[in-house]
């Protein structure tokens, strides 16, 4: 008997915490995460994907080396695991296992000369630490992080800089390597909930749960401008940003929050711009939550509560131009249909309709 098709799962999601995307633009593949599983899926051709199945804890991110042939990914117990990314299909090649922290990772960074990696998250003793990749040697010292650090991320030019944002509502900066503090941004109000580089790295951009977000410079970490929270007259969020994305050209950022909305913001000049908002829904519901996002060369997109992953354009307006569907809980059931389709449901009350050759074409809706 020989398999067919195969249907991946999409992102795992949990309502009041956002999801950190991963990807290659080169390779055009997503990375996410789903229960002990990574899921590695064609952008282009989603019904095209492969799984890793061997944590044996939660997984919770997973990142592509810079030349993409390595995969690091980390789970809810601290360990980051390193395999190669073209064994799939057969017995993976693990290259290296540590566990740089006591509690799970939320989110971690390649160096751009593929020698270190950082992650940050839970722990007794520290909340963000960089590593060597083949031997887990410690490059430094993560001091200032008090609470939960939610993300991190390596600027990607000398002088290197590695930048973290925490619940302790600060966005630090550290220089190295060996890693130590530099500076502390305290303009949030609330969690700091994504950070990222510029892909050029001349600065770096902040989101958090006070609805809005900070333009820094890259090497500084002096504030430059902010993406200010929605409200009466303000075009921005109005609810927690939860992740943001640079385009390859560093003029514009994507933002998804949990107000229901994705927006593309004009970071190009002294102030930053809301150039479309997108919506996923004519009257959006909680599933429609924002919680995660990606742009990976010319395609953007967003994850939704409820698991679906949303393509857009802004050329074709503000709504969807593609929406992967599937299950993001485990699938208790299966029937296989006359007309050669599928129904499948899940424990979370979902139901949904396959075609063999296209993938999930839709939710049974109703009530039962």
């Amino acid at each position: 008997m020989e398999a067919k098709a195969r249907y991946a799962c999409t992102p795992g999601t949990v309502r009041g915490r956002g999801i950190l995307l991963g990807g290659c633009a080169r390779k055009g593949q997503l990375l996410y995460t789903n229960g002990k599983n990574v899921i590695i899926r064609d952008l282009k051709n989603p019904g095209l994907c492969d799984v890793y199945t061997d944590h044996g804890y939660a997984a919770t991110v997973a990142r592509f080396s810079p030349n993409g042939e390595w995969i690091a990914s980390a789970d809810a117990a601290g360990h980051v695991r390193v395999w190669a990314s073209h064994t799939l299909g057969c017995d993976p090649v693990l290259k290296a296992e540590h566990q740089p922290l006591s509690g799970s990772i939320d989110d971690m960074q390649w160096s751009a000369d593929g020698q270190r990696i950082v992650v940050c998250g839970e722990g007794k003793e520290t909340r963000a630490k960089c590593i060597m990749w083949d031997s887990g040697n410690p490059v430094g010292e993560f001091d200032g992080i008090s609470k939960r650090c939610n993300s991190c991320d390596f600027k990607p030019s000398r002088p290197f800089r590695i930048v973290t944002g925490a619940e302790d509502f600060k966005t630090n900066l550290y220089e190295g390597p060996p890693f130590k503090f530099s500076k502390s941004s305290t303009g949030h109000t609330n969690f700091v909930n994504c950070v990222r580089y510029s892909p050029n790295g001349e600065r770096f951009v902040s989101v958090g749960s006070d609805q809005k977000g900070f333009l820094y410079d890259g090497k500084t970490g002096d504030t430059l401008c902010e993406l200010p929270a929605g409200g009466l007259r303000g075009e921005g969020h109005k609810g927690s940003i939860y992740s943001v994305n640079w385009s390859p050209d560093n003029a514009q950022v994507l933002t998804a929050s949990a107000d229901k909305t994705v927006k593309l913001w004009d970071v190009s000049g002294a102030e930053a711009k809301v150039v479309t908002t997108f919506s996923l829904a004519s009257a959006p519901q909680v599933e429609h939550m924002q919680v995660g996002g990606f742009w990976l060369g010319d395609l953007m997109g967003s994850v939704s509560l409820s698991g679906d992953i949303n393509y857009f354009d802004p050329r074709a307006g503000t709504s969807p131009v593609q929406v992967v569907r599937g299950h993001s809980k485990t699938v208790t059931a299966l029937s296989l249909a006359p007309n050669d389709e599928l129904y499948t449901a899940s424990y979370d009350g979902v139901v949904s309709r396959w075609q063999t050759s296209v993938g999930c074409v839709g939710r049974v809706q109703g009530k039962g």
